[in-house]
């Protein structure tokens, strides 16, 4: 019997992935946690099979998260479930040991399969994201200079240019302001922007439906 353990700050996204598994897989068990404190009591509470967790969880480093749960249980294979732009943040969580990176708007049927996949031993990409990994082998893709940020960094991005402020971000993170400011300053510098309007450009235009730069 398959055991699943969901790691998400959303308890209605908990509570619709949780039917559908009860669904899908039964007979299974299906256990919750909604920040990093929560996932690693369940962790320590039972084996797992499969962990479907998101990637923006307020007071929460999921890419740390990760690796502990790679290093500390390595039995239990990682699915990524989330709404965050998956031609940044797959290539990113798959290089960081997860199996897969499923977009929460894929629908259930993709959920569902990549669930199997992995489940199976199978690593699972969209349609999307394996194209754009061809096209990056092939050399023929414009360079992202969001892909060369650490996980911090895109994830304030990602905040920044979806509006929230400073003090927003910095109650989310759990960062002192102080540090979510210094942080924008270092990235308008390192991606050679000026302001919050340039920045939300070149995000959308390394992050179009595609999954391809525009060049």
């Amino acid at each position: 019997m398959n055991c699943f353990l969901l790691i998400d700050d959303h308890e209605v996204v908990r509570s619709g992935v949780k039917t559908v598994l009860l669904e899908l897989f039964k007979p299974c068990e299906v256990y919750e946690a909604h920040n990093d404190k929560s996932a690693l009591e369940q962790l320590k509470a039972r084996s797992y099979n499969l962990v479907i967790m998101d990637v923006q969880i307020p007071d929460t480093d999921t890419t740390g998260l990760l690796d502990y749960i790679k290093v500390t249980y390595p039995q239990s294979k990682v699915l990524i479930f989330s709404m965050t732009p998956e031609n940044i943040y797959g290539k990113r969580f798959l290089k960081a040991g997860a199996m897969g990176f499923v977009a929460k708007n894929s629908g259930l049927a993709e959920l569902q399969k990549a669930i199997e996949m992995v489940l199976n031993g199978r690593i699972y990409m969209s349609n999307t994201l394996l194209e754009q990994l061809v096209v990056d082998m092939n050399g023929n893709r414009a360079d992202n200079p969001f892909e060369k940020l650490s996980s911090r960094e895109v994830e304030i991005v990602s905040l920044l240019t979806s509006g929230k402020s400073i003090t927003e971000i910095s109650n989310i993170l759990s960062l002192a302001i102080s540090t979510v400011g210094t942080y924008k300053a270092r990235l308008f510098e390192k991606l050679k922007v000026n302001n919050l309007v340039e920045l939300i450009e070149m995000w959308h235009l390394y992050n179009n439906t595609s999954g391809k730069a525009a060049v």
